[in-house]
């Protein structure tokens, strides 16, 4: 086979990506600009007060990402007992359910937060599902990520029937 003619599924069969989160968690190849950027176990974000992004991703324990742009975001609602519900809306609409503890806490510098300082403002480039042991390690001293549901809906009643399944607490 020549190497014009090496397929993606064979090209990964040669050289696997590395597994999970660990491709997050390795050091990087190419270094970013200087104190652009800054992150915790939960997410990372832009270190400026006016710096915005221009997509946030969302990163699933199984390696897997999913970006959407910000400025498809419209309404979010957090609720610390169900956790945060943002919804994007581009051809189809997507709901975003993060599930975790102290979403809305400050980290230790207290500029940033995941909601108010961070989505809010656009700030926050990536959240990421946290491992069990990461949450142990993290405990209550700052934001945890136990899971991240993202689903699309074609109609109101598919979107309003999946929030009264997975996080009716948003209803009320």
């Amino acid at each position: 086979m020549k190497d014009d003619d090496v397929k993606h599924h064979d090209r990964l069969q040669q050289k696997p990506p590395p597994g999970g989160l660990s491709a997050y968690l390795k050091s990087k190849e190419q270094p970013e600009a200087e104190g652009t950027e800054a992150s915790c176990k939960a997410f990372g974000y832009l270190r400026g007060i006016r710096d915005s992004a221009t997509s946030v991703e969302f990163r699933f324990l199984d390696g897997n990402s999913t970006w959407f742009p910000y400025s498809h975001m419209g309404m979010w609602k957090y609720n610390p007992s169900e956790g945060l519900l943002l919804k994007f809306s581009g051809d189809l609409i997507y709901l975003v359910l993060i599930r975790g503890s102290n979403l809305d806490k400050p980290l230790n510098e207290g500029a940033i937060n995941l909601t108010h300082a961070g989505l809010q403002r656009h700030r926050v480039l990536w959240v990421r599902e946290m491992t069990k042991e990461e949450i142990r390690q993290v405990g209550e001293t700052g934001p945890t990520i136990d899971s991240i549901k993202v689903a699309e809906f074609e109609s109101h009643a598919d979107l309003k029937e999946w929030v009264d399944t997975h996080a009716p607490g948003f209803l009320r």
